[in-house]
């Protein structure tokens, strides 16, 4: 048993790691975000359709009902992609990263109201101690910058993605967690679609190589792998764990962007990686 939600906690530890490099490649990609997303979206989809024929996994959507709940949860997505990469774009992958990471506070308030679970007070100390690290990460703002901007932006990708994973859990019993994500996928790709048409999308031919990246690391595989680990962890457990995102984020982003993080960015990445220490410990004892 141990065993096992040791390989669990790894799994999600991956997920977060490959869904990290999403800061980078938001903010280096030079197109418009639904143009961006568009292409990842597209191309996500057909890599996971290759993977589901190959695999035998089931498309099959077993309820009309189930349909619904999917083009909800696949218009959250695209909103939480969209605001997301505009806060990138328009701040930088710390402050992009670290404003939508209060995420797993909003997981943690709205689960009880999705789920009919009981309120785990420890989790809002939790989040409280993440909400703290991402505010010494956090620099000083001026109000009427462009980083402002860009934290609205994230906080409001922050709603979009806790109530996107809410829904889906629901359903990660009766569906594989590809199958959910390829799903997802397809909607997004069919209701951006004007945004090709609508937006200029010549830089393509440029930025082809890390839409690539974007659509297979960081989305066919990184998304995956969290949604699938829905099976073995509470939402705002695997929220909190998936908070290690900006540290992660950060780190790539010194080496191939060269932004240099400060003192405070490794004060507040230890105060949050403490939570993800705790929550991993109190998950296993749990089982």
């Amino acid at each position: 048993m141990k065993n096992q939600h040791l390989k669990h906690v790894l799994e999600l530890t991956l997920a977060t790691l490959l869904i990290s490099t999403s800061g980078a490649l938001g903010r280096y990609i030079d197109m418009p975000a639904p143009v961006t997303i568009w292409w990842r979206s597209a191309l996500a989809m057909v890599i996971l359709l290759l993977f589901c024929k190959f695999k035998n996994i089931n498309l099959k959507i077993q309820s009309k009902k189930d349909f619904g709940a999917f083009i909800l949860s696949a218009l959250f997505m695209a909103s939480h992609w969209i605001t997301y990469f505009y806060a990138l774009q328009l701040s930088s992958v710390a402050i992009g990263m670290l404003s939508l990471f209060t995420f797993p506070i909003m997981t943690a308030l709205l689960e009880p109201f999705f789920l009919r679970t009981k309120l785990d007070y420890m989790h809002l100390v939790l989040g409280l101690m993440v909400l703290l690290g991402i505010y010494i990460l956090s620099p000083e703002l001026n109000f009427e910058s462009d980083a402002v901007r860009g934290i609205l932006f994230g906080l409001f990708s922050a709603l979009c993605y806790a109530l996107r994973i809410l829904i889906l859990k629901q359903y990660v019993s009766r569906y594989h967690g590809s199958s959910l994500m390829f799903y997802q996928l397809l909607i997004m790709s069919i209701v951006l679609i004007p945004a090709l048409f609508l937006l200029d999308t010549s830089n393509i031919t440029t930025q082809f190589p890390y839409v690539i990246l974007l659509a297979l690391v960081t989305t066919a595989i990184g998304h995956t792998l969290f949604v699938q680990s829905l099976k073995h962890f509470k939402v705002s457990t695997a929220s909190i764990i998936g908070s290690t995102q900006p540290i992660f984020g950060i780190i790539i982003a010194f080496f191939f962007l060269n932004e240099i993080p400060t003192w405070n960015t490794f004060f507040g990445g230890l105060l949050i990686l403490s939570t993800v220490v705790i929550e991993s410990l109190r998950s296993r004892k749990l089982k």
